[in-house]
């Protein structure tokens, strides 16, 4: 994601990383029957395995499976190397027996990449040699039909040119890119603290379940662990911090909404020591992400502590650390994986339509992704939250004009998942000065047809939203996960 010039960026909190497994198949009795094949089969897996330099992943060889023996022996080998992905680089034909200790044995996705080296056989000078290097196709349809009948689909089926091809090698970008998603959303503890904003039901959802979907744990937490770092926090970190945010924020006049004004040296002091509070508490706790929503008594410590998370949230969140307001644990989810794609993640939902620009502001009042923005983010004093209680800090600012996708994770009445997607477009224009975010969303076919078949998909009011067009790779995690998947804007 470049930045205009004139945009801070938040650093990662910590690189992205996936473990990634290569494993070519073929059959042992062409080795003898064709001296030197062997060795272009390994030369064409390394060829595989250099698209992979430069995409953040660590990377395991396995190796040539060429008979079911030397599969199944492999297997320990990928347990233990933990895997988030497996490529099975199909150099040339190889009997699925071969193939069905792997898919068999292995909980993560297996990706089978057929990428032959000619763009066609020298049909007049044609060999078997020649045609088993380019073999790659071959067995394809093999692997995917035994996996069906093991009952563990491939995730995916890779088909192109060795080189020079362009839109093979970005289906091996996008898979590495949702490896880094599954890598971390299985490793990673997720705080929950309090309750549902007035017992919103879309927003209630059962922890087990998300473990079971995704991998992470939830960790409960409660507003007395993170009340003591605000009470007496470190004097220079809290100086630290409010240099941090004028530096990273502008803060101007109010223009027509009574509830702004220029933002207080009172709630840059409060914002800061939260947000100094937040980030010793996700240390403590050794947290990767978290949601919540809590009220306090009013006049109490508490509620000014936990009302003014929004400005801490949004430098945790721009961070790699998805932070979710209103207890929505399935967004937290949602917005990490938007992270890990590293198109951004805001904290989203819709407000009014402007039907004479055919769209639709899409914002919240927080937490955002601010490595997104379109320009230097706006924080505004707000003398009340609307629909909440207390008052602080808001930030404001749209994201980035171009290309952008949304995705909700919806609760089917089975208790399962579903991903709810859409493609669009993040359009200049003006937005209201209130100390929320919003941008202007244009989805199509046009903005009431698509707000109808988005709405009635069964989506969470909030969802995350990021840069660029990236239903594909949603679509790839959601195969990866069992989790349906449906793109509106299709």
């Amino acid at each position: 994601m470049r930045e205009p010039p004139d945009l801070l960026r938040v650093d990662r909190r910590r690189p992205l990383a996936a473990n990634v497994g290569v494993v070519s198949v073929g059959l042992d009795t062409y080795w003898a029957q064709c001296p030197g094949l062997l060795d272009d089969m390994n030369r064409k897996e390394d060829a595989f395995v250099r698209k992979l330099d430069g995409l953040s992943v660590s990377i395991s060889r396995f190796g040539m499976a060429d008979n079911p023996q030397h599969a199944a022996a492999m297997v320990p080998a990928m347990k233990a190397a933990d895997l988030d992905l497996l490529f099975v680089d199909m150099v040339t034909y190889a009997t699925s027996s071969t193939f069905a200790p792997f898919v068999r044995e292995l909980s993560c996705p297996v990706v089978l990449v057929a990428l032959q080296p000619d763009e066609r056989l020298d049909y007049e000078h044609a060999t078997i040699y020649r045609q088993l290097l380019n073999d790659d196709l071959c067995a394809v349809p093999e692997f995917t039909g035994v996996a069906v009948r093991l009952g563990r689909p491939v995730a995916d089926a890779i088909i192109g040119r060795l080189e020079g091809d362009g839109a093979a090698d970005e289906q091996i970008r996008q898979w590495c890119a949702v490896a880094h998603a599954l890598h971390d959303l299985r490793r990673a503890r997720i705080g929950l603290m309090g309750h549902a904003l007035e017992a919103m039901y879309d927003m209630q959802v059962d922890p087990t379940a998300v473990t079971r979907a995704f991998g992470c744990h939830v960790a409960l937490c409660e507003p007395d662990e993170i009340l003591p770092l605000y009470r007496a926090p470190d004097p220079a970190a809290v100086a630290a911090m409010k240099e941090r945010i004028l530096a990273f924020f502008d803060t101007p006049d109010p223009v027509s909404d009574p509830w702004t004004e220029k933002l207080t040296e009172h709630d840059l002091d409060v914002a800061a020591r939260a947000a100094v509070a937040l980030e010793g508490f996700v240390e403590k706790r050794a947290l990767d992400g978290f949601a919540y929503y809590y009220e306090g008594q009013p006049g109490t410590e508490t509620r000014e502590l936990v009302t003014n998370f929004i400005v801490g949230n949004s430098l945790l969140t721009a961070a790699g650390f998805p932070m979710c307001g209103e207890f929505d644990l399935k967004n937290c989810v949602a917005m990490m994986v938007f992270d890990r794609l590293e198109i951004g993640g805001s904290f989203a939902e819709f407000h009014p339509i402007d039907f004479g620009r055919g769209t639709v502001l899409v914002g919240h009042d927080g937490p955002h992704h601010l490595n997104i923005a379109a320009r230097k983010p706006v924080l505004r004093s707000l003398k009340k939250y609307h629909g909440k209680p207390g008052s602080g800090a808001g930030v404001e600012f749209s994201i980035k004009e171009g290309p952008i996708t949304m995705m909700s994770i919806g609760v089917k009445a089975d208790g399962a998942f579903k991903f709810i997607v859409a493609e669009g477009e993040s359009l200049a224009g003006p937005i209201p000065a209130t100390g929320n975010t919003n941008t202007h969303g244009r989805f199509p076919p046009d903005v009431r047809t698509f707000l109808r078949r988005w709405s009635l998909e069964g989506p969470t009011h909030h969802f995350a939203l990021g840069v660029g067009h990236h239903a594909a790779e949603l679509r790839k995690l959601g195969r990866a996960l069992g989790i349906e998947t449906v793109v509106v804007t299709e």
